[in-house]
Order: structure tokens, then C-alpha cells, then sequence
């Protein structure tokens, strides 16, 4: 009887599913699998692990990172012309004024690279920053510019930055997820879970959430009267139920649905050591501001660290309530007292134990502030004042990873408006964020719905100058 190549591969038990699968079981070989990842590295990487702290709402880059003393000068009196007129915003209407800022700047470090006085921590170690003042985008409303920033597009449906870098380059670590999310602020992003979701990616590549209530993540400890022994059997015998359907319909999904379930018996054991501070010592406690269980970003911070420390590729901190529409000055200095800290011990935290090498840290709004005043929220509510959305230029910090440290990169008009110098689009920092990590962006591909997609999409490119 003829027999062909696939059916002699299906009978005996060693199609490629089979195959994965049964890679999974073992512990040794699935921690290598996880390492090897999707790819070879297109060319040699700079850094190894990404922890993008995303400020939610956007923080303004006029009272934090970039000096216009034309603000000062101008402050309520009316914008130029040039900045209203066929212009379009989020909430400002008519002729708005210029405002400028109550906060004092100063050059900082051997880069001479400008903080304002609410980041006393971050400007202390300014040497290790790298500043772009130029970034833009084409999306003025929070959802959209923060689907781009982490999906490269502005509609919900693409895979996130994090499930590209480890469809990409996989985990070191197999008994915990390749990208982890935490969320700070009491407010969820206007983005939603697709900020941190797989898109069309497997499933397997999806961002972990860890809670700072209960659980760290949904269903880790067993319920009552059930042990590890009784997990394990449940789990063998929905592995052979799925291996089954497998073998039926092929659908590589049910390999990710295996998957999943094997990392989640080994995170029972993982993650409760992972969230464990009490090893960590009081100064390291303090140095971030940290304490154990109280879900703040200081202690997202520190986790952050731990978990890249223990091979977890992509690590995300979303922190909410930077979008200041009225009452900046009320709201601004609490914001950054709960970040400012945490952030420069983290970055200092690395660098101490040889991490910030190979670590790129991002520090980074979805888009920017007007220079032009608000004074209602958007629904006629008035208010202090506050300033609008703006797409057109703000600032990032990125440390770390084979960025060029100290580096202040690109330039804008003197109201902070416009980009004079050395623009870089989103894509163009994603770009070179996946460069740093020896992927090539235009090569990192999926195909879905008869063409090949990318996280950059059809734009972006790597900015040499940006790193060391």
C-alpha cells in the first residue's frame, strides 16, 4: 500500500505537533526550546531583555524634560498663528494662550542634559539617559496612540510589542511567562488589554498580568482539597484530550493551549518566589521606595527587576493619571514623586548588578502636551489649568541596552511646537528598540490574511545615531 509522507509521519506517532508537544513535557528541553526561540538573531544583539515604563495619559514634556524659556516669556498672551491655524486638537478650541512653567530647570551630569525640579532622582543620573526630544506620531487620542506606541498600529487586532519580541527571541526563563505586564495608578489604559494582548500571534505569546491583590495571576494556588498530585493528573489527562483534538484538526493554537497549561503548573512554584521581597534588603527596599504587597509602581518597579534577572524577556509598567487636562499643577508633583524615585533606583539597581548592558529601560507618554493652555477637561468642566494632547513632538527617555547614554537627540522650535531637528517617528524607535536586540524589523514577519505583517508595519527605520 502507498503510503505518503504525511501519513507515514501521522502514523507513527512523529508529525511536527507531536513533536512540540512531547518538547514540552521535559523540563530541560522545554527551557531550551523557550531560549532558542522563533528566529536567529538577524545580526549580533546589543541588549537582551526590555522594561517600557509607560506613563499613561502622557506626562508634560514642558515641565519635566524640555526647557523653552519662550514659554515663560509668552505665557498668556496669545499662541503665534502658525500653531493654531489649520490645526487640529484633542480638546482646544479657538485662539488658546501660551503657558509656560512654575517648575525651575538645570543641566545635570558631565551631558549637561536638562530636568525640571520634580525629577530630583532621574536627574541625578542623567548621564545614563538617552533624551529624544523629537518623537512623533499621527494620533492625538489615548487608544489610538497607545495602540500605536505598542502595536505599531492604531486600531485594535495587531500583536503587542512584547508578544513580537518573544514570537521573535523567546524566554531564557521556562518556568515563568516570556513578557509580564503590571498596572499602576488605580486606572486601566484607554488601549485596554490589547496593549499587552497577542494579536494574531499563538496565544502563548500574550502578556502575563500579574495582580498586586491576591493571586499574582488568576488561579495559581489550587483550590481547597486539591493537591499538586491531583493538578498534575488533571493536567495529564487534558494534555491527552487536547493531543487528540491535535492530531484531528491540527490547529497549532491547541499546541499554545498545552503550553500554557504546563507553564502555569511551574508558575505555582515560580512566581510565589518571584514575588517574594523578603530577600531583598531593607536598602534595596528603600532605595526604591518599595514595600512588599502594596501594588504601587516603586514595587512594580523592583519586581521588574527581579523578573529580567530571571530571563523574562519583555516586562511592561503601565502607571495611569498623567493626563492633565486641568489642574496640572496640583496633580503633576504627585505623579512624580511616585515615579521619579523608583525609576533611577531601578536603572541604578541594574547597572550594579551588570544588567543595564543588556537591558534597554523605556521611559515613554503615548504622545505629548500643547504648550497652549487648557482650562476645561474636555466637558466643559473648568478647572485649573491643564494642557491638550499633542502628537507632533515629545520627549522619551531610554537608558540602558546599547543606547548612547547622555545623548540628547533632536531639537524643536522655540515653543517646543514643532520638530526643527532629527525627527523619529514611533516606528523609527521601534525599530531600533528590535535592533538593539538583534532583530531586524523589516524581518520579524507573521503571515495572517495572505500577507506578511510586522510590528512596524509598512514604515520605521533604525536611527544609528541613538546608539553607542
Amino acid at each position: 500500500m502507498h503510503v505518503n509522507r504525511r501519513q507515514f509521519l501521522q502514523k507513527t506517532g512523529l508529525g511536527i505537533g507531536n513533536v512540540a508537544l512531547w518538547s514540552l513535557l521535559g523540563r530541560d528541553i522545554a527551557k531550551a526550546a523557550e531560549s532558542r526561540g522563533r528566529i536567529h538573531f538577524h545580526h549580533p544583539p546589543r541588549a537582551k531583555n526590555v522594561i517600557f515604563l509607560h506613563m499613561t495619559g502622557a506626562p508634560s514634556q514642558f515641565d519635566l524634560f524640555d526647557h523653552k524659556p519662550m514659554l515663560q516669556k509668552y505665557d498668556g498672551k496669545p499662541a503665534p498663528n502658525e500653531m493654531v491655524e489649520g490645526q487640529r486638537f484633542a480638546f482646544l478650541r479657538g485662539h488658546p494662550n501660551i503657558i509656560g512653567t512654575p517648575y525651575a530647570f538645570d543641566r545635570y551630569g558631565e551631558s549637561g542634559m536638562e530636568f525640571s525640579d520634580r525629577l530630583p532622582h532621574m536627574a541625578k543620573i542623567a548621564d545614563r539617559f538617552t533624551k529624544i526630544r523629537s518623537l512623533h506620531t499621527e494620533e492625538f487620542n489615548h487608544a489610538p496612540a497607545q495602540l500605536l506606541m505598542h502595536t505599531g498600529f492604531p486600531r485594535f487586532g495587531r500583536p503587542s510589542f512584547g508578544s513580537w519580541v518573544t514570537y521573535g527571541l523567546g524566554s531564557e526563563n521556562s518556568d515563568l511567562p516570556m513578557y509580564v505586564v503590571m498596572v499602576s495608578g488605580g486606572l486601566v489604559p484607554g488601549g485596554g488589554s490589547a496593549l499587552w494582548g497577542s494579536g494574531f500571534l499563538p496565544s502563548r505569546y500574550h502578556g502575563t498580568e500579574l495582580r498586586s491583590e491576591g493571586d499574582p495571576v488568576l488561579y495559581l494556588s489550587d483550590p481547597p482539597g486539591m493537591d499538586r498530585t491531583d493538578r498534575r493528573r488533571i493536567l495529564d489527562t487534558i494534555r491527552d484530550l487536547n493531543e487528540e483534538q491535535f492530531r484531528q484538526v491540527k490547529d497549532p493554537e491547541i499546541q499554545s493551549r498545552i503550553s500554557q497549561y504546563e507553564l502555569a503548573y511551574r508558575m505555582q512554584t515560580s512566581v510565589p518566589e518571584l514575588t517574594d521581597f523578603s530577600k531583598e534588603s531593607q536598602s534595596t527596599l528603600d532605595a526604591y521606595g518599595a514595600k512588599p504587597g502594596d501594588g504601587t509602581f516603586a514595587s512594580n518597579c523592583l519586581m521588574a527587576r527581579r523578573l529580567v534577572e530571571r530571563g523574562v524577556r519583555f516586562v511592561e509598567l503601565f502607571d495611569s493619571d498623567w493626563d492633565h487636562h486641568t489642574l496640572l499643577y496640583q496633580k503633576l508633583p504627585g505623579k512624580c514623586r511616585e515615579v521619579d524615585q523608583p525609576v533611577a533606583a531601578l536603572i541604578k539597581d541594574l547597572e550594579e548588578r551588570g544588567l543595564l548592558d543588556e537591558t534597554i529601560v523605556v521611559f515613554a507618554g503615548e504622545f505629548g502636551r500643547t504648550p497652549m493652555v487648557q482650562t476645561d477637561s474636555g466637558d466643559g468642566v473648568l478647572g485649573a489649568p491643564g494642557r491638550d494632547h499633542h502628537r507632533d513632538a515629545f520627549t522619551v527617555l531610554v537608558a540602558g541596552g546599547g543606547m548612547k547614554a547622555g545623548l540628547v537627540y533632536g531639537s524643536t522650535d522655540d515653543f517646543g511646537f514643532s520638530i526643527t531637528e532629527n525627527p523619529v517617528h514611533v516606528h523609527d524607535l521601534q525599530a531600533t528598540l528590535l535592533h538593539l536586540l538583534g532583530v531586524d524589523h523589516e524581518r520579524l514577519t507573521y503571515f495572517f490574511k495572505g500577507r506578511e505583517f510586522r510590528l512596524t508595519d509598512v514604515a520605521g527605520e533604525v536611527v544609528p545615531a541613538l546608539m553607542s
